[in-house]
């Protein structure tokens, strides 16, 4: 069984009730939810959460609440693999036979169905633990700069000072949207950032942390100008 695991607890404290606050015309998780349910990976989609409006809003859009997160994994120091390990457990204790499992954060709303369809194909054609989203830098990390007191500057790699930009080798980061992992890696709660994880590369444009009041607006500027050009074809 292929099962999407959506963790949402109620207790945000820079954007109150982000996870179900209203995002160009839905509450933010119903993208998560969309993407997933489009996707067609999965035979079940949960939602993970310690609130019940989150659960009731999580179930009008199509997904599973069929537990309620415990506290110990609900506060703000509760880490994604044991909430998502937590999932799982849940599962293959109550009987449902999970092979994969794909965490889907709740404020990813320029998930693609697309995506998650080719995470799944990479995590099973390579055979790593992990398959996740990523995004390039913007700008080569090796010319970051660190400021010092009085605003001094410093070079982080100051060897590259004079090395030509197009020259650098390309970074990438966690796009925070997606996390497929096989069961097993889950239970076992292994380490995401490794060689065993396989990258799924998604375009800048399509990524975009909604942790504060300003990558809220700006998300919500970044979707619409999205649709508008979608519409435009």
């Amino acid at each position: 069984m292929k099962v999407a695991i959506i963790p949402a607890r109620g207790g945000s404290k820079r954007i109150p009730r982000k996870n179900i606050r209203q995002f160009c015309g839905k509450p933010m998780i119903a993208w998560s939810i969309d993407a997933a349910r489009r996707s067609g990976c999965f035979d079940r989609i949960i939602v993970s959460t310690d609130d019940d409006e989150i659960a009731d809003v999580a179930r009008e859009y199509g997904a599973e609440v069929p537990f309620q997160r415990p506290e110990r994994l609900s506060d703000d120091h509760a880490g994604t693999i044991p909430v998502i390990r937590h999932a799982v457990s849940w599962l293959l204790d109550s009987g449902f036979p999970v092979d994969y499992a794909c965490c889907i954060y709740a404020t990813a709303p320029f998930l693609a169905s697309e995506d998650l369809q080719q995470g799944e194909r990479r995590l099973r054609e390579s055979r790593c633990s992990f398959a996740f989203s990523v995004t390039s830098y913007a700008f080569p990390i090796q010319r970051a700069l660190r400021l010092k007191q009085g605003g001094r500057v410093e070079m982080f790699y100051p060897e590259q000072f004079a090395t030509r930009s197009q020259d650098l080798e390309e970074a990438w980061h966690d796009a925070g949207q997606f996390y497929w992992g096989t069961a097993d890696a889950w239970i076992e709660e292994r380490v995401i950032f490794s060689p065993d994880s396989v990258a799924v590369p998604v375009p800048r444009y399509r990524v975009q942390d909604v942790d504060t009041p300003e990558d809220w607006a700006s998300a919500e500027y970044m979707f619409e100008a999205l649709k508008a050009r979608n519409n435009h074809g």
